[in-house]
C-alpha cells in the first residue's frame, strides 16, 4: 500500500508538504540502498532545509531590489588591474557586516560600480542577512514621501534596521533640503549599527559638494560614512563603450538626376 497519499494533509498540516517533492525519489532510494530508517529520515529533513534555505534566499533577493542578477563570478577583474581584489574577495566574506562599518565604491561612470556593490549584497544575502539596493534619488524619494503620509519615522527605523543597505550613484544629483535631512538623519541611525554601501562617481574629497545648501549637515554625514569605512577605487575604461561599426563600407546612395531644362 503507497502511505503517501494519506501522508500528503498531513504533511501540510505540519507545513512540511516541500518534504512531497522528494519524498518519492528518497523512498526508492532507501530501498534500493536498503538505508537504515534514521538515514532516510536525515534525508528527508536535509531536503527540506535546504528547500527552506532556498526559498527564504529568493525571498531576500527580492527584497532586496537588485536591477539585474549580478555576482563575483561575472565580474570582469581584468579589466580592473589595479582593483584591491584581496579586499573585494575580504568584502564578500561579510566580515564587514559583523563590524558594521561602511564600505566606499568609488570610481568613473562605467567601471562597474552598481556590478560590484550588488555582487557584494547578492554574497551577503547568501550569508542570511537581508539588503536593500537603491539610489540616493530613490531612498530620498521614498523617505519624503513617507514624510508626507505622516510615515516618516516608521520607513525611517524600518531603513535603519537592514542588514546592508546599498546606496548607488551618490552625488549624481545634488541634496536640497528635506533631502539632504533625511539622509543624515538616516545615515545617523545606521552609524556603528548597520553596514552601508555608497558607490559614486565622486572622488571622497568632492563628497562636500553634494550637500550645497547645508555643508555642515554634509560634513557629519560624510563624517559617519567614512569613519572605518573601506574603500574601493574603481579605475579604467568604461564598460559602456559603444558597438563598432565593422560591417565595412556602405555604398553610395545612387543620385537622382536632374530633370533637364525644359
Amino acid at each position: 500500500m503507497n502511505p503517501i497519499p494519506a501522508l500528503t494533509p498531513q504533511l501540510k498540516q505540519l507545513r512540511l508538504s516541500g518534504i512531497l517533492d522528494s519524498l518519492e525519489a528518497r523512498n526508492r532510494q532507501a530501498i534500493d540502498g536498503r538505508i537504515a530508517y534514521t538515514d532516510f529520515l536525515a534525508l528527508l529533513i536535509a531536503d527540506e532545509v535546504a528547500r527552506r534555505e532556498h526559498k527564504k534566499l529568493a525571498s531576500r533577493l527580492r527584497r532586496a531590489a537588485f536591477r539585474a542578477e549580478k555576482t563575483l563570478e561575472a565580474f570582469d577583474f581584468d579589466r580592473l588591474p589595479k582593483l584591491n581584489r584581496a579586499l573585494v574577495h575580504d568584502l564578500a566574506t561579510g566580515r564587514y557586516l559583523q563590524e558594521k562599518v561602511p564600505v566606499l565604491i568609488v570610481g568613473p561612470c562605467g567601471t562597474g560600480k552598481s556590478h560590484l556593490a550588488q555582487a557584494l549584497g547578492h554574497a551577503a544575502a547568501r550569508q542570511g542577512h537581508d539588503v536593500l539596493f537603491t539610489t540616493q534619488s530613490q531612498l530620498t524619494g521614498t523617505l519624503h514621501a513617507a514624510r508626507a503620509i505622516g510615515n516618516h519615522e516608521r520607513k525611517l527605523q524600518q531603513l535603519a534596521r537592514i542588514d546592508l543597505l546599498i546606496i548607488d550613484d551618490f552625488g549624481l544629483k545634488p541634496l536640497r533640503a528635506p533631502h539632504d535631512e533625511d539622509l543624515h538623519e538616516l545615515i545617523a541611525e545606521r552609524y556603528e549599527r548597520a553596514s552601508t554601501l555608497v558607490t559614486s562617481n565622486l572622488d571622497l574629497d568632492e563628497w562636500g559638494d553634494v550637500f550645497p545648501g547645508n555643508r555642515v549637515l554634509g560634513q557629519a554625514t560624510i563624517d559617519r560614512l567614512r569613519h572605518g569605512a573601506y574603500k574601493l577605487v574603481l579605475d579604467g575604461a568604461s564598460y559602456r563603450t559603444p558597438r563598432t561599426d565593422d560591417s565595412g563600407p556602405k555604398p553610395a546612395l545612387a543620385k537622382t538626376p536632374k530633370n533637364p531644362a525644359s
